[in-house]
C-alpha cells in the first residue's frame, strides 16, 4: 500500500513532462516560422528570396544557445522540410545542433539560423542521422541582402547555405566542427510514433495542426 502514493506521484510526473515538452514543441515550431518570415523578408538585409525559392530543403533553428561569445559551442533545436515531388512542402522533421563553433557570432546569447540545401547531395546529408558540417558536408555562409543574390555562383557551389541572426543583426555563418542530427525523441512528440525525418519529408506522416504556422510560412516559397 504505501508504494501507491509513490507510484501514482511518478505518473503525474510522467504526464507533466509530457505536457511540457508537447507545449515546448509548438512554440518552437511557431518560433520557427517567425524566424523564416523576419529573416527571408528583410529585402535589404534579409536571406534573398531567390535562394529560398530554389532551396531543395529549408532548416530553421530558433534560438540556438551559444556557450560563449566569439567562438565557441552551441545547442539547439529545430526543424526541416523538403520540396514534394508534386509541389509544396513536406511535413517538418525535428533537428538538432550539439557542439562545435559558430564562425561568426555578435552578441547575444540566442541565435536564430536557417540553413538552405541546394542540391541532392545536400538533401541527403540532412537526412541522414547526423553529419558533421565541415567534414561530412559543405557548408558556406550565405549572402545577405538582395544585392548579394546576383553574387552567389561562388556560394552555390555548397551543398548548404547558412545565415544567422542575433540581436536583430543578419550576418552569414560557418558551422564548421558542429554535429546535426535527427531529433527522433521530438518527431515521437509530433507523430506520436518514432519516425526517421527521411520517412517524414517521403510523406509517411502530414503535418500536425501545431505545425500549422510554419507550414503556412513555408507555402510562401
Amino acid at each position: 500500500m504505501t508504494r501507491r502514493p509513490f507510484v501514482l506521484a511518478v505518473i503525474a510526473a510522467m504526464i507533466l513532462a509530457a505536457v511540457a515538452s508537447l507545449r515546448a514543441n509548438e512554440e518552437r515550431l511557431k518560433n520557427s516560422a517567425v524566424v523564416l518570415d523576419e529573416m527571408s523578408t528583410s529585402v535589404d538585409k534579409g536571406i534573398p528570396t531567390s535562394l529560398v525559392q530554389k532551396a531543395q530543403c529549408v532548416a530553421i533553428i530558433p534560438g540556438v544557445k551559444k556557450a560563449a561569445l566569439g567562438v565557441g559551442g552551441q545547442y539547439g533545436r529545430g526543424y526541416l522540410a523538403c520540396r514534394k515531388d508534386g509541389g509544396g512542402w513536406s511535413a517538418p522533421g525535428a533537428i538538432r545542433v550539439e557542439g562545435g563553433s559558430v564562425g561568426l557570432q555578435i552578441g547575444g546569447s540566442d541565435t536564430d539560423v536557417i540553413l538552405l540545401v541546394m542540391n541532392p547531395r545536400g538533401v541527403d546529408r540532412l537526412l541522414s542521422s547526423r553529419f558533421t558540417v565541415g567534414a561530412d558536408a559543405a557548408v558556406a555562409a550565405g549572402p545577405v541582402g538582395r544585392e548579394a543574390a546576383a553574387q552567389t555562383d561562388a556560394t552555390m557551389m555548397a551543398e548548404i547555405l547558412a545565415w544567422s541572426r542575433s540581436r536583430g543583426i543578419f550576418a552569414g555563418i560557418s558551422l564548421k566542427g558542429s554535429t546535426l542530427r535527427e531529433d527522433v525523441g521530438e518527431n515521437k512528440i509530433l507523430y506520436g510514433k518514432e519516425i526517421t525525418n527521411r520517412d517524414v519529408v517521403a510523406g509517411k506522416v502530414s503535418a500536425p495542426t501545431s505545425a500549422d504556422v510554419l507550414m503556412k510560412a513555408l507555402a510562401k516559397y
